[in-house]
């Protein structure tokens, strides 16, 4: 069975390795694009074999800036996917793909074949993705026609089909030298049969699995059955945006070999409950947020609702037993108790003491091995700010890694 690969989403998510948690105060020195390091120069070995760039992450959609900045941009296209990103040496392979959910609502792509092409040459992609139109809706018992098929759905389908037979043809034209993955749209597990059929008799051998983010594992299970049964032996599947690390065991059977994700990084900081992960379950992280950055404390500060300098020393007497504790120095129910005090100004509809305290007595950050939690102690586990919080989140990614190891070996694939 061929091997699991799995990549990781950019959004220029990275950690200043000179942050203090105490005073958080950075080094003045600290030049972001040089000192700042990803998740793959944090961790080791890598928490992903690949990653994935959305050319709407670097050039924008419609006139809308992206999210790299000008001078990052640039650099970008100067240097080179794998020198931009740090990863010469890595073991981890690069997919540029075009970013269809940000253009979703538009008739049209706004980009051409040629310029996607442009962005994946220029920047050095081991590997490219065809332009495509995500369909907004699923029917897991439509065919291709008939009731409850809507026109649009099939044009799209039938657009992101085209697009990607002329993509083909350009790359062949131009010579280009990174792979060609076409995409696979539809709203049915019959209609994404057809779809991948459609793109194995242009010469794809690698076909992406969209639009399947929003659908149940069940119903993603029944649509790769489907493609399996029309799936030549070589053709490879990726999944875009799809986890569900339990069923890539299964999902490998049908013949995807990769597949990405951002849940795990997420998580982190999106989730109301599940924010740090371990091998066999997750915590909730301890929420201080910042006096000055939670919008909800300010306006009640505003409204004369809270008072300002109460709120500044609730949120340091927290901060300060949470550091009290992991010395050693304090127990479990002080800093249960300065957390809910701080709780009740921030968030008074919750009371979160009993998940607290379960995470407290637990401390999970103290069994873990990888370096966030070696370095940043139980500042991991804290909801609060940009550093705290993405350090969980690449703390989540080597956990998550190490599920992806757990369950492919169990369900008798290799990694």
């Amino acid at each position: 069975m061929p091997d699991m690969r799995f990549y990781f989403p950019d959004s220029q998510d990275q950690i200043d390795p000179s942050f203090d948690f105490e005073t958080e105060e950075r080094s003045p020195f600290r030049i972001r694009q040089r000192d700042d390091r990803y998740a793959h120069e944090v961790l080791s070995p890598p928490p992903y074999s690949g990653m994935l760039v959305s050319k709407a992450m670097v050039d924008g959609v419609s006139g809308a800036a992206g999210r790299y900045s000008a001078q990052q941009r640039q650099r970008l296209y100067r240097e080179g996917v794998r020198e931009f990103f740090r990863l010469n040496g890595e073991n981890i392979d690069t997919l540029g793909d075009c970013g269809a959910f940000t253009y979703l609502r538009e008739d049209v792509p706004p980009y051409s074949v040629d310029e996607v092409i442009d962005f994946y040459e220029n920047c050095g992609f081991d590997a490219g993705i065809s332009l495509d139109h995500v369909i907004l809706g699923f029917d897991l018992d439509a065919g291709l026609d008939g009731d409850g098929v809507e026109p649009e759905w099939k044009r799209r389908r039938e657009l992101t089909i085209d697009l990607a037979s002329d993509f083909l043809t350009r790359h062949r034209e131009r010579h280009c030298v990174f792979e060609p993955v076409a995409v696979a749209q539809g709203w049915s597990p019959q209609s994404y049969a057809a779809s991948v059929e459609s793109l194995q008799n242009l010469g794809y051998a690698r076909i992406a699995i969209g639009g399947l983010v929003a659908q149940k594992t069940d119903e993603i299970s029944k649509v790769l059955a489907t493609i399996s049964a029309i799936r030549e032996s070589e053709t490879r599947l990726h999944l875009l945006g799809v986890t569900r690390c339990e069923r890539i065991p299964e999902f490998a059977t049908y013949g995807v070999t990769s597949f990405d994700s951002t849940s795990p990084f997420r998580q982190a900081f999106k989730d109301d409950r599940d924010n740090y992960y371990t091998l066999d379950g997750s915590w909730v992280a301890l929420r201080v947020p910042q006096v000055e950055g939670n919008a909800k404390l300010q306006r009640r500060i505003l409204a004369g609702d809270i008072d300002q300098a109460l709120a500044r020393r609730l949120e340091r007497n927290a901060l300060g037993r949470l550091v009290a504790f992991d010395r050693g120095e304090t127990d479990v129910e002080s800093v249960v108790t300065a957390l809910r005090e701080y709780e009740a100004l921030h968030d008074e509809t919750r009371d979160r003491r009993e998940a607290y305290r379960a995470v407290l007595e637990a401390a999970p950050w103290r069994d873990c091995n990888c370096e966030v939690c070696s370095t940043a102690g139980i500042q991991v586990i804290v909801f609060r700010g940009t550093e705290r919080n993405k350090r969980r989140g690449f703390h989540n990614l080597h956990v998550f890694a190490k599920r992806l190891e757990r369950e492919l070996a169990t369900g008798g694939a290799l990694v």
